[in-house]
């Protein structure tokens, strides 16, 4: 009994240490959006005060998360970014990571259609989790 116990503890622990790895750290995200982010986004909170000064080519990133896809009003998105936003997507973790990793491949896969294009042609290859982490650290308090 006590070893079943002690297992089930380690898995646990084990389990835990694993979501931490695989959390992203903000301040990393932090830095690499302002290399290769901010080009093309800013963040610019509700009341409009300034984040972080970017580009306008991309929609404003302030509390991406959690949004539906193509909701930054005033922003031209391209076509395939409303029909995600009709069938329902969500930037959640999982699907902004992998949208950033390659744009145009998610939305294919996502809206099952070979044509499917998005306006943002940069690929995030590494540190999608640090970005991820550090949009959510901007978060808009609930």
């Amino acid at each position: 009994m006590k070893l079943k116990i002690a297992t089930a503890l380690a898995a646990v622990t084990l389990a835990g240490t694993a979501v931490a790895q695989d959390a992203g750290d903000a301040a990393a995200g932090e830095d690499l959006f302002k290399k290769r982010c901010r080009s093309c986004h800013s963040v610019v909170d509700d009341a409009g005060e300034v984040i972080v000064k970017g580009g306008r080519t991309g929609p404003n990133l302030y509390g991406v998360i959690g949004r539906p896809a193509g909701a930054v009003e005033d922003f031209r998105y391209k076509d395939s970014i409303h029909e995600a936003k009709e069938k329902g997507l969500v930037w959640d973790e999982e699907t902004f990571e992998s949208y950033v990793q390659d744009p145009s491949a998610f939305l294919q896969d996502y809206l099952g259609d070979s044509g499917a294009r998005s306006g943002m042609t940069f690929k995030l290859k590494e540190g999608a989790a640090d970005v991820y982490a550090y949009l959510v650290s901007l978060a808009p308090a609930n």
